[in-house]
Parts: structure tokens; sequence; C-alpha cells
């Protein structure tokens, strides 16, 4: 049987965690309300902003710009979207297998893919696996999300497309839902795809001022920026709702290994304690006799 002082320590060493994890989820409950916030209110904007740039894609030749145009089948860019820190569930893991699957499940599409990781968390995980070229890594962006830095990611994403450097640039993120349910979400971001026409509409074209030239020269761009951002805040609040939900889970966890490990010892001292009485009866008995 253990010893009671072991047991003992590890009841205390349980309790210590079970606080850390106690505190974890209220930190991310609270840091999650405000990531909530912030979706919810970018979710209008970018959902129409990719509504009218899909139509507007459907309306106009693929010469108007280079982020209409398809490319060929050379390379690809997948942007892939995890967190710094860890104690988060499977939110890291099924981001990184779900980027694994679509490279390997999409090889025969493009000659070559290429991984942009957001997050330490992807890098460590991808950067095991055989077959997969990360070219491009960004740490610590996930603290303070703000439109600056999604706009860097956006122009550099979209000189590689112009460039032709790139043929195809895909993303993969956690789409929030609630804060027990994230849902892994795969998503082309370039070449902008046109928005299906029902049979028997005749689209309209659009009068552009000052040019149409001028104006996809902003508007495409500024898209890509849109979304990328979007998908930041999502995987964000999503990153903050699966780290409560586990730290939920380890509180109560925490909370039954106590319970075991205290009855454990209850009936440890309770056995040393019939010992020691035991001995002592058989030690009065000897001395009678």
């Amino acid at each position: 049987m253990a010893n009671l002082k072991d047991i003992k320590k590890r009841i205390v060493s349980v309790k210590n965690t079970q606080q850390i994890t106690k505190a974890m989820k209220m930190v991310s409950a609270a840091k999650l309300r405000r990531a909530q916030e912030a979706v919810v209110a970018s979710r209008p904007y970018a959902d129409k902003m990719l509504e009218v740039i899909s139509s507007l894609a459907g309306r106009e030749d693929a010469e108007a710009h280079p982020l209409l145009q398809p490319r060929g089948k050379k390379r690809a860019l997948v942007v892939v979207m995890t967190a710094d820190r860890g104690l988060c569930g499977g939110f890291n893991a099924n981001i990184c297998k779900a980027a694994e699957r679509f490279v390997r499940k999409n090889e025969n599409e493009f000659e070559a893919y290429d991984l942009m990781i957001i997050g330490r968390k992807g890098k460590e995980y991808l950067k095991t696996r055989s077959g997969l070229n990360i070219a491009k890594v960004y740490e610590n962006i996930n603290a303070t999300v703000s439109y600056s830095t999604a706009s860097l990611l956006g122009q550099e994403i979209v000189e590689g497309y112009a460039s032709e450097q790139y043929d195809a640039v895909y993303m993969i993120y956690n789409a929030f839902r609630s804060a027990v349910t994230q849902v892994v979400t795969v998503g082309q971001l370039l070449p902008i795809v046109p928005k299906p026409v029902e049979d028997g509409i005749q689209l309209v074209q659009h009068l552009y001022e000052p040019n149409r030239g001028e104006v996809l020269e902003q508007l495409l761009p500024k898209n890509v920026e849109v979304q990328i951002f979007r998908s930041l805040l999502e995987s964000v609040a999503s990153e903050y709702g699966a780290r409560m939900s586990a730290m939920d889970s380890a509180s109560k966890n925490a909370k039954e290994m106590i319970g075991k490990l205290t009855l454990k010892y209850n009936r440890a001292r309770q056995a040393a304690i019939t010992t020691e009485l035991m001995e002592i009866i058989s030690g009065a008995e000897s001395i009678k006799n």
C-alpha cells in the first residue's frame, strides 16, 4: 500500500494544479468575451465584402486584374492559422492534421505546396512531417490581432500571387461557433472564386468611377486583407474557447482525482491505525502471558 506521506503529497500537487487550471479557465473566459465580440462585429462586413467581390468576379473578364486570373498548377500557398500556446485541447492538432490532409489529398492538383504558418504550435507539429515545405512562420501575432497585421499579411500574399510565385492561395483555420465548438475551415483565398449564376439570370455590367482599373486595384487587395483579418479573429476566439473548455475539463478531472486520492489516503490511514492497534493488543497479551 502506498505510503501516507506520498499520497498526501500527490493530493497537494493535484490541488495546486487545479488552482492553475481554474485560473487559466477564468482568464480564457474573460478574453473569449472580447474576442467573440470582435468576431461578431467583423462577420457582416467580411461576408458582404466577399459576396460583392465574388459577384464582381463573375461579371469581369479574368484579364481585368491579376487577382481574378486563374493560373496553372505549379505552386500553391496554404496559410495555416494555429496558436502560439498549447493547453487548448485539440485546437492546434485539428488544424495541423487538416492542413496535412489537404496537401496529401490534393498533391496531384499542384506540383508543390508552400505553407505559411501562423503560430508556433503549427510550426512544431508540421516541421516533423515529411513532404511538407514550410516557407514562412509568423509567431506572437495572435496575442493582439489588429487590422494592420492582417494588412501586412495580405499585401505579402497579394504580391506573391501577382508576381506569379503562387498559382493559388488557400486558408485553413478554426471558425468560431461557440465556446465548445470550433469548425475547421478550408477556403480558397486566391484566385477569387466567382459567385455562381442562376440559370436564366443575365449579368449586368457595372459602371466604375473613376475607372475600372483603379476601383479593382483598391477593392480586390482590400478583400484579401479583410478575409485574413476575419480569419485571425475567428482563430483567436476559437483558441480561447478551446482553452476554456480544456481547462474546465482539467479542473473537473483534478477534483475527481482529489476525491479518489483522499479516499485512498483515508483507507491507508485506517489500515495503519488498525495495524498499530493490533500490535498494541498483541504486545499487551504477550505481557500478560
